[in-house]
C-alpha cells in the first residue's frame, strides 16, 4: 500500500512538472537561468586560468580545477529547480537522448548556454587581454590531439553518468546530488586537467577559442563532450533501465520544493 501511494505520489509530480514545462509563460526565467548559470561557471573555470597568468602563479593547478566543482555546486543549489541546471550542452543533449527532455527545448538551452560561456569569455578578455590565452582548453604539451580527444570522451561519460544517476531516484537528490557531481568536475580536473583541459562542456571551451581567434583543437571540446554524453546514456540505460519520471522533473528543473510528494527534485 504504501509503495502504491508512493508511486501516485510521483506520477502526480511528474504530471504537475509537465505542466509547469509546458507553461510558455516560464520559459524566459529557464533561459536566463542557463545563461547566467552558464556565464558564472565559465567565468570561474575559464578565469582561474586566467588570474594564475596574472598573478604569477598565485593561483595554484589545484585551485584552478577545484573551483569550477564548487561553482556548480553552488549553482545547483540556488537555481537548479528553475531550469535543471544543466548549464552544458552535452548534459542537455544528454538528458534529451535519455528521453528525460523534451527535443524541441534542446535548441533554446543551448542557445543560452553559448551565450553564457561567450559573455564570460568577453568579460575575461576585457579585464586581462588575452592573458592565460583566456582560459582556452587546449591539449596538454606534449598531449597529441587524439589523446585530449579520448580523454574528454571518457571525462565526458563517466560527467554523465554521474549526473543521469543522481538525477534518477529520490534518495540521490539534493545535497548528495550537488556534492557528486561538484566532486566529479574537480576530481577529473585533478588527474586529467594537463591532458586535455578537463572541459567537458562544448560552451566552457569554445567561448574562449572564439574570443581568441584560434580554432584548431575546438572540435576536441564539441566532438569529444558529445560522444561522452552518448556513452554516459547507453551506459545509464545499462545500469537503470527506462528513464525515471523523477529523472524527467530533474531535468526539467520544475519540481520547486513539493515537499508534500516526498519527491524533491535534485537540480541536474
Amino acid at each position: 500500500m504504501k509503495a502504491h501511494k508512493s508511486d501516485n505520489r510521483s506520477h502526480q509530480a511528474h504530471q504537475r512538472a509537465e505542466h509547469e514545462f509546458l507553461d510558455t509563460s516560464r520559459e524566459w526565467r529557464r533561459i536566463f537561468s542557463e545563461c547566467w548559470g552558464t556565464f558564472l561557471l565559465v567565468v570561474v573555470a575559464a578565469g582561474a586560468h586566467v588570474v594564475a597568468a596574472q598573478s604569477n602563479g598565485k593561483v595554484t593547478l589545484g585551485m584552478i580545477v577545484i573551483a569550477p566543482g564548487l561553482m556548480v555546486m553552488a549553482i545547483i543549489y540556488f537555481m537548479g529547480t528553475v531550469s535543471g541546471a544543466h548549464l552544458n550542452p552535452a548534459v542537455t543533449l544528454a538528458f534529451a537522448l535519455r528521453r528525460n527532455f523534451p527535443w524541441r527545448r534542446v535548441p533554446g538551452y543551448v542557445i543560452a548556454q553559448l551565450a553564457g560561456g561567450i559573455a564570460a569569455a568577453l568579460f575575461l578578455r576585457l579585464m586581462f587581454g588575452k592573458v592565460g590565452n583566456i582560459g582556452a582548453t587546449i591539449p596538454g604539451e606534449g598531449v597529441s590531439t587524439m589523446q585530449a580527444f579520448f580523454m574528454e570522451v571518457l571525462l565526458t561519460a563517466g560527467l554523465i553518468n554521474t549526473i543521469l544517476g543522481t538525477a534518477s531516484g529520490a534518495r540521490n537528490i539534493g545535497t548528495n546530488g550537488a556534492l557528486a557531481i561538484g566532486g566529479y568536475i574537480a576530481l577529473a580536473g585533478l588527474w586529467a586537467e594537463p591532458i586535455s583541459g578537463a572541459s567537458m562542456n562544448p560552451a566552457r571551451s569554445l567561448a574562449p577559442d572564439l574570443l581568441r581567434g584560434d580554432l584548431a583543437t575546438t572540435w576536441i571540446y564539441i566532438v569529444g563532450p558529445a560522444v561522452g554524453a552518448l556513452i554516459g546514456v547507453i551506459f545509464e540505460w545499462i545500469l537503470k533501465g527506462p528513464p525515471t519520471a523523477m529523472g524527467t522533473i530533474t531535468a526539467q528543473g520544475t519540481l520547486n520544493n513539493h515537499e508534500e510528494d516526498g519527491t524533491r527534485s535534485r537540480p541536474a
